[in-house]
């Protein structure tokens, strides 16, 4: 059924694989993120999703990173954006330390790959703690879910008593961080499969430059919209995005122009609370 709540745009500004050759408006920096939040948060946007580098522009899970980031993020815009840290481990850290990074910060919210967190079976248990942590300290977690085998998984985790929320927000990921990468809105149809477990909320990314009509396809069959340079550097029509905030923009007028209407950020608490 189409969303009968308002549409939530997160913008993932940065990832952790791209730099600024790929190009040069590529927030890094805490000061540089700060200021896409907030042309972000005007364009549309009700949460952002942050990577933060270490000096040499790689990949970094730090709480003092993370905490100088948020710091500046929440001095632009206060808390009119969700600020959603991730815990990707982009092959160099190991579960504990990505859940470590988490208890560290403690921020609003945070995403968490199943696949990298729970490798095998014998992550059940750690995992299943480490929710119980984030549910006590009130942190978000939105679980990333790259097939529809792992919705399955996930539900069955739940199933069996594991997972100590009613009902976890969920990031279906269509197509992988490959080259030349791109995909398309029947990507989600799996996701969405009768024998395919359902959540109560969830939100797509896509790669390429169909990322506005995936989330848009999204938003129409009850979900939420993820877009920005971490998957995706192009406008609907071709053209390199100047900045985050074009996509966001960009993906305002789609869903707007669908009849439906934009969550702001205490509107996402409110659902996930909901979810």
């Amino acid at each position: 059924m189409p969303n009968q709540n308002r549409v939530a745009i997160a913008v993932a500004p940065n990832g952790g694989r791209r730099t600024k050759a790929d190009h040069p408006a590529l927030p890094i920096a805490p000061d540089e993120l700060a200021r896409v939040a907030a042309a972000s948060l005007e364009a549309g946007a009700a949460m952002i999703h942050v990577h933060v580098r270490d000096r040499d522009g790689q990949h970094l899970l730090d709480a003092e990173a993370y905490r100088a980031t948020t710091a500046a993020i929440r001095a632009s815009v206060g808390e009119r954006l969700i600020v959603q840290i991730t815990s990707e481990a982009l092959g160099i850290y190991r579960p504990e330390q990505q859940m470590q990074v988490a208890l560290e910060v403690r921020p609003e919210a945070v995403s968490l790959a199943l696949r990298e967190l729970v490798p095998d079976q014998t992550h059940e248990a750690a995992f299943a703690s480490f929710l119980e942590t984030l549910r006590a300290e009130k942190v978000t977690p939105q679980i990333i879910l790259y097939t529809p085998e792992e919705a399955t998984y996930l539900a069955a985790l739940a199933g069996r008593g594991l997972i100590p929320f009613d009902s976890l927000p969920v990031l279906y990921v269509l197509g992988r961080y490959t080259v030349g990468q791109t995909s398309r809105p029947a990507d989600l149809l799996p996701f969405l499969a009768p024998d395919t477990p359902s959540f109560g909320h969830w939100m797509v990314c896509a790669f390429g430059g169909q990322e506005t009509a995936c989330v848009t396809a999204a938003a129409l069959l009850g979900g939420h919209a993820r877009v920005g340079f971490e998957n995706n550097l192009f406008l609907p029509g071709g053209a390199l995005a100047s900045g985050n905030q074009d996509l966001v923009a960009a993906t305002r007028r789609a869903v707007e122009a669908c009849g439906l209407t934009l969550a702001n950020a205490d509107t996402l608490r409110g659902q996930w609370d909901g979810a």
